[in-house]
């Protein structure tokens, strides 16, 4: 397929919260010689680029100005250092084909990330995590094109100064890179990761008395795509953009004000003497799980997840988020922060 650049496309099958948003101009990106023309078709017409991957962690407002680059390159290879498997992902691969595909090469470490919507381009950007698992406990390094100068760069892991949820990607280096690959250190032989409790909880409801011999990589990738079925809406059927704010992380002094009034609430160690309370269980508190206004609400069953009925528009979605964040922070004294990124205007 030739590139090329089409002019006020609609975004709506490409966003998972299926928004009716248009891009001023619009391209995919097969090759890397079509990130190229990208670029200096952008840098021709004095344009901003916007990246856009599997559209399952954004919010698009009405109008995206600029081009709006959709990344499909594809491409899967690796090489075996003794027990050490380096997988090299182009960036528009599907992130859970390939946790799907991982597990059946016996390349272990991604199960817990199973079921994880969208592409292996927008992993390192949100530090996808799952179940005590997160990206950077597997990455290597990046690909990354600088959009305004073209100048292609390796990233490792310091480079991306990965945090919970958070990147470079997130922060300073916002929009200024396009990534064009991925590579991740997996390993032949299993480290089963199943001390987080929901997935410990479920583990242990499928296997009774059975021994931790008894749980493999493969039912651990079957358990979490199971907790994710059974918590989580289809994009296809119901369209929403996965968890929609970050668990909240809260110092020692935080924690203890927070737990006076709400000695129940669940509480995980996180770092650097931080703990991690559900989001979910703060805005249930409220009263908010299964709230609807208009067109758009809080799924029924996770409290976490905002969902387009059909016809929702972003600016709804985000009023209903402010109104979430109100409540929340009213309540507990806690600020939550939106996970999905937020393109375009009104």
């Amino acid at each position: 397929m030739s590139f090329e650049v089409e002019k006020t496309v609609s975004l709506r099958n490409y966003n998972a919260l299926a928004l009716d948003a248009t891009a001023e101009y619009f391209c995919r990106l097969c090759s890397l010689d079509d990130v190229h023309q990208a670029l200096a078709f952008a840098r021709a017409n004095k344009l901003t680029i916007t990246a856009l991957g599997g559209g399952s962690n954004v919010v698009l407002k009405n109008t995206l100005h600029g081009l709006v680059a959709l990344v499909e390159l594809r491409g899967i290879r690796h090489r075996c250092v003794g027990d050490d498997v380096y997988v090299t992902i182009g960036a528009g691969e599907d992130w859970s084909s390939l946790v799907a595909l991982s597990l059946r090469n016996h390349w272990y470490g991604l199960e817990n990330l199973a079921l994880i919507p969208g592409s292996v381009g927008a992993a390192p950007i949100q530090n996808i995590g799952a179940y005590g698992v997160e990206l950077c406990d597997f990455f290597v390094s990046l690909q990354a094109i600088h959009t305004a100068t073209g100048e292609r760069r390796e990233m490792d892991a310091k480079d991306c100064e990965f945090g919970y949820r958070e990147s470079i990607f997130k922060r300073r280096e916002r929009n200024n890179y396009l990534i064009t690959e991925v590579c991740i250190k997996l390993s032949t032989q299993p480290n089963n990761r199943w001390q987080y409790p929901a997935l410990r909880d479920a583990l242990e409801a499928k296997l009774g008395d059975a021994s931790a011999a008894q749980i493999t990589p493969q039912l651990i990738a079957k358990t979490v795509a199971d907790i994710r079925r059974a918590k989580l809406p289809d994009p296809a059927r119901l369209p929403n953009a996965g968890s929609f704010f970050k668990n909240p992380l809260l110092d020692e002094q935080q924690l203890a004000r927070l737990m006076v009034d709400e000695p129940q609430i669940p509480v995980y160690p996180a770092y650097n003497n931080l703990s991690k309370v559900p989001a979910a269980w703060l805005i249930e508190r409220c009263g908010l799980r299964g709230y609807r206004a208009g067109e758009v609400g809080v799924h029924e069953r996770q409290a976490l997840v905002l969902i387009n009925y059909g016809s929702g528009s972003a600016a709804q979605l985000l009023a209903l988020c402010e109104h979430i964040q109100s409540a929340v922070e009213q309540r507990f004294g806690v600020c939550l922060e939106v996970e999905p990124r937020i393109y375009g205007s009104f």
